[in-house]
């Protein structure tokens, strides 16, 4: 399943909600992390560019648990689905009420 595709069926409407663009089988996933925000660009998050600011930090911390990837989809083959809390990215240091509010599904 595309998580992005699922999602979007539970929000009308135009909004500036970001949604992971990738193919998930379910029944493979062992484990979900959460992280707290999207980044400001899609392109820094979990699922974007192979060197995404988000795996620069993550890849180290798998790899000093001793479990050797290289990349998201090793780690979702390892049956870890990794997403963030809120969905739209912040401003500053905080998350707005409104932004927490408009990303609980």
């Amino acid at each position: 399943m595309n998580v992005k595709e699922v999602l979007q069926q539970f929000v009308e409407g135009a909004t500036d909600l970001r949604f992971n663009n990738v193919e998930v089988t379910p029944e493979t996933i062992h484990a979900i992390m959460i992280n707290e925000i999207v980044p400001s660009h899609p392109e820094e998050d979990f699922y974007g560019k192979s060197d995404a600011a988000y795996m620069t930090t993550t890849i180290p911390l798998f790899k000093k648990a001793g479990i050797e990837v290289d990349s998201v989809q090793d780690i979702l083959n390892k049956g870890i689905y990794i997403t963030n809390a809120v969905k739209i990215p912040k401003n500053g240091y905080v998350v707005s009420k409104e932004s927490g509010k408009a990303t609980l599904l």
